[in-house]
């Protein structure tokens, strides 16, 4: 008699057991899923913003921040993909994706940079102002993901979570370069923002390409 009791107890244990960890499994997914949506509009707004706010200035910054949204938007639509069961991607897919993303936006920044270092350049309140709210936002959204990738072992989530604390860092310089720039008119400091960001894009695309686990 006393040992139906332990039966149905250790019967209880051994399906539950499954169960909890699917549950873990699918709550993870479903943060992931929910930060790549995030992501994905805000990536849109400032992408659009920054640029028509470079349009109006001719800010090579606001040019090479536009752009790294852009890129930030691909990258998250990349990740979300990683994680959407009709669509799924193998992490080594997804890992180069990510890496290559980085090497791309490396590049972008260098030409924008070189091909828009003569031209006469306006003050931006509009790029300034999208320069300060996604220095508040981005680098939540990088810590949050960085905290998940972690949790689930996911480089592609983890090289996505350094391109949206890059996207901070770009942020940060390309304010301090409107802002120099709307206070003393010195125009060099503008292309000096668009490039600081270079070397920090091209190592963490390697290690990304090369699936290395996020050191950061």
């Amino acid at each position: 008699m006393t040992s139906e009791p332990r039966t149905e107890s250790a019967e209880c244990c051994g399906s539950c057991a499954p169960a909890q960890s699917a549950t873990h499994s699918v709550d993870l997914s479903n943060t992931v899923v929910w930060l790549q949506w995030i992501t994905i509009v805000w990536m849109m707004v400032e992408c659009g913003v920054s640029l028509y706010a470079a349009a109006q200035s001719h800010s090579v910054a606001l040019i090479a921040f536009g752009s790294d949204s852009l890129v930030e938007l691909l990258s998250a639509i990349v990740v979300l993909l990683q994680f959407h069961p009709r669509f799924p991607l193998s992490k080594s897919y997804a890992d180069r994706a990510a890496g290559g993303l980085l090497f791309a936006l490396a590049g972008v920044v260098l030409v924008i940079s070189w091909i828009g270092r003569t031209r006469q350049m306006e003050t931006s309140r509009l790029g300034i102002a999208i320069t300060v709210i996604a220095l508040i936002v981005m680098p939540v959204l990088s810590w949050m993901k960085r905290r998940e990738a972690r949790r689930i072992d996911s480089r592609a989530l983890a090289a996505d979570a350094m391109q949206s604390a890059t996207c901070a860092y770009l942020a940060a310089v390309t304010l301090a370069g409107l802002v120099i720039f709307a206070v003393w008119q010195i125009r060099w400091i503008d292309t000096v923002a668009a490039i600081a960001a270079i070397p920090i894009l091209i190592v963490e695309g390697r290690r990304a390409w090369q699936g290395e686990g996020c050191g950061c």
